[in-house]
């Protein structure tokens, strides 16, 4: 019987524990009880696209169906509670239903971040970066990432050719220093900045024996090399002083050295659909595998189309180019949606998943983005139906964020040629699109995603590489430090101004200190849930993440002041919007009939070519038709964010 009465004892001084949380913090059993956290969304209702998971209601809850059109075809909204009425599936239930109205967010955040705490953030972010960086600097350069742990450098697995999670990414080219360099110029450091620059000059050398992925490759070092070019030929030079002393393009010049290396990958392929790796010596390695990722493939016009307008060669920009148009060609004719891989050769659909994460998610960026730099009205085309069919099959929940009944919006994965649900799990790499929304104004919705992300945040303190939904606990644990919260924020903020999204960096700034600073820098988190490590620091945390949450707190940043028109690549590389990139000299080159010149003449390119450089010194402040970052704050926009009282 003295079992019994421990057993009894326990229990009762466990609910005593609760009550006593629930009276003075309003807190409950989630603190320490992760796996009841009451994140629900109603998705305890669904039942997986395998049927399995609790009864629905009798038509099925509305996350399970796609969204349902009028005669006008139009979406259907039930009529349900207004603005400010907390029903079942509002945002202040998402964690444990605290709060409700726009009296708790007021007196919560409401001009509730004075300048000083602004400062203080902003000077945390800098010294985010200077530790992550210095201690590169210090015990990892040239290697290509920092071991934070062991305080020790990485560059490639060569006892491990098929350690692809490694070598896709590091090249033995000083990684984590080339993809900051434009980082130390937004933070005004010039002093580093120039002498970051140097070294790049002096030391890197991409004629080695290492094979790379092609897209890692263009975003992580093509990418930074041509902003970073930019940046120091900049006539206005807003970040400071960034010029080099008898600097001859040479970052262009090693720009265009990698790029001549990979290539190689747009050869041979029957459909223009790049091989998705490269040896940077030999070429397309004989054992290479025919399949790729929709983004890997597809996002490469951006840094390419850039080296192709500033060298007046369009060899770059076409093969990117094809690549882009092969892949929409191969969309499903029933719902315009893509699939995440493909075979080059055959163009068989081996992924037949849709979403916004993984192997997608780059792609439909940088059909925006691509207009955004160049203005060729068939990108931003592209772009305009892939979103419609987005919202057409991928979004699931009611059309208006806090309003109406059902559930709030969320974008699953489904089948590219059904639209039926796949799974019940969301990436992380989703978390970009709310800041994509930002940039093509359709500010309510990024607003609604951006909160559902946070929640986890809050949650466990990071993203988890995967979330599922359904069954409300990570399906993948670790955590990689990644930036795409963090980029969502920033864009949210500078459309908004609203100070809530300040909170946000700072709940972002906080957690990345407490739960990932190690002795020499920031370590992946291998399990968000227990915090425990990974002795890896990845490039894009001092490329995006740092970067971004820097520029949330500097309100003064000349990004925001100098009156250039910037945007960001999709590994946080900063351009100028600027005219120049905007004419085609080679125009007869995309009609029908110089294709097949261009496509004759790739073929017999060789890598000792001349390099024609044209000048891109100068910015220009305005550009017809582009989209701009600062967008009007508008009353809609205050209000759905006042409504979203269960994130605090």
């Amino acid at each position: 019987m003295q079992w019994r009465a421990l057993v009894l004892g326990l229990v009762l001084l466990r609910l005593g524990l609760h009550a006593v949380l629930w009276l003075v913090f309003g807190l409950g059993p989630s603190m320490g009880f992760y796996q009841r956290f009451p994140l629900s969304f109603g998705f305890q209702r669904l039942r997986g696209p395998d049927g399995s998971g609790p009864v629905g209601p009798p038509e099925g809850p509305a996350w399970l169906h796609r969204p349902r059109h009028g005669t006008e075809g139009r979406l259907e909204t039930p009529r349900g509670p207004g603005p400010g009425v907390c029903g079942p599936a509002h945002w202040g239930y998402a964690l444990g239903g605290r709060g409700c109205g726009p009296d708790e967010y007021e007196r919560r955040y409401s001009g509730a971040f004075p300048p000083q705490l602004r400062a203080q953030m902003r000077d945390l972010a800098r010294g985010m970066f200077v530790f992550g960086y210095d201690n590169y600097m210090a015990h990892a350069f040239p290697q290509d990432e920092l071991n934070p742990i062991y305080c020790r450098g990485r560059g490639p697995d060569r006892g491990d050719p098929s350690n692809l999670n490694i070598n896709d990414v590091l090249g033995n080219y000083s990684l984590t220093l080339v993809d900051a360099l434009d980082t130390l110029a937004i933070m005004g450091n010039s002093s580093e900045f120039q002498k970051a620059v140097k070294l790049v000059i002096n030391t890197v050398s991409f004629d080695k024996d290492s094979t790379v992925q092609v897209f890692e490759a263009t975003i992580r070092v093509l990418g930074s090399l041509l902003s970073a070019h930019r940046i120091i030929t900049d006539s206005r030079q807003p970040f400071g002083d960034m010029t080099i002393e008898d600097y001859d393009n040479e970052l262009l010049y090693m720009a265009h050295d990698l790029a001549v290396r990979l290539l190689p990958a747009f050869e041979n392929t029957k459909t223009g659909i790049p091989y998705p790796r490269v040896n940077l010596k030999t070429g397309v390695p004989p054992d290479s595998n025919n399949e790729t990722c929709t983004a890997g493939a597809g996002s490469l016009l951006v840094e390419f189309g850039i080296l192709s307008r500033l060298l007046g060669d369009s060899t770059f920009e076409w093969v990117a180019r094809r690549a882009v148009k092969a892949l929409w060609n191969l969309r499903s004719n029933n719902t315009g949606l893509l699939g995440n891989v493909v075979n080059i050769q055959t163009g068989h659909w081996v992924g037949k998943q849709s979403g916004l994460g993984a192997g997608l998610d780059s792609f439909y960026e940088y059909l925006l983005k691509s207009y955004i730099l160049f203005g060729e009205k068939e990108d931003l085309e592209m772009f305009n139906a892939a979103y419609q069919s987005i919202q057409s099959y991928l979004r699931r929940g009611r059309e208006a964020c806090n309003e109406g009944e059902g559930d709030p919006p969320l974008y699953v994965n489904v089948n590219m040629f059904s639209g039926q649900l796949m799974n019940t799990w969301i990436d992380s790499l989703q978390a970009f699109f709310p800041g994509l929304q930002v940039l093509i104004g359709d500010v309510e919705d990024a607003i609604c995603l951006h909160a559902f992300y946070y929640a986890i945040w809050k949650r466990y303190g990071a993203l988890p590489e995967r979330y599922n939904w359904q069954l409300q606990a990570p399906d993948v644990l670790f955590y990689p430090l990644r930036p795409e919260l963090v980029e969502s924020t920033y864009l949210l903020y500078q459309a908004t101004k609203n100070p809530f999204y300040l909170h946000v960096g700072m709940d972002i700034l906080q957690s990345l200190e407490k739960y990932t600073k190690v002795k020499c820098g920031y370590a992946t988190l291998h399990h968000v849930i227990d915090k425990s490590k990974e002795d890896r620091m990845e490039s894009f945390f001092l490329s995006e993440t740092c970067k971004y949450l820097y520029l949330l707190f500097d309100e003064e940043n000349p990004v925001h002041k100098s009156g250039t028109r910037y945007m960001f690549t999709t590994e946080g590389h900063i351009i100028s919007v600027d005219k120049r990139l905007r004419e085609l000299p080679w125009k007869e080159f995309f009609s029908e009939d110089g294709e097949r010149d261009q496509e004759e003449k790739f073929v017999h390119r060789s890598k000792s070519q001349e390099l024609k450089i044209i000048n891109s010194s100068s910015n220009c402040n305005r550009v017809p038709d582009e989209r701009r970052y600062s967008l009007p704050l508008k009353s809609i926009y205050m209000r759905q964010i006042d409504q979203m009282v269960g994130l605090i």
